[in-house]
């Protein structure tokens, strides 16, 4: 089952610059795998040491927010996520 995984513009270095990616899977988290097997570097950009969602990431399945339990949840084919980075400063 095929989702189109959008890129946040901080990653898309890791994507080598594309804004979206095509992953396989039934759940966002089977589909972040899918995508880290295409761009390794992505495990580190979403992931922290112990597996989990990094605090500043952000994800949205077809405009609606994933949180909480966002690696859980289920996609269907045609579905997006769209990944987000939460930007801190002052």
């Amino acid at each position: 089952m095929a989702v189109n995984i959008y890129i946040h513009q901080t990653h898309r270095q890791h994507t080598h610059g594309l804004e979206c990616v095509k992953a396989n899977g039934t759940t966002v988290g089977q589909c972040l795998d899918h995508l880290v097997r295409q761009f390794p570097p992505m495990k580190e950009a979403l992931f922290d040491g112990k597996g989990g969602l990094r605090r500043n990431i952000e994800i949205f399945i077809n405009a609606t927010s994933a949180y909480p339990n966002e690696l859980a949840k289920s996609v269907s084919n045609g579905d997006e996520i769209h990944l987000t980075v939460m930007l801190a400063g002052g």
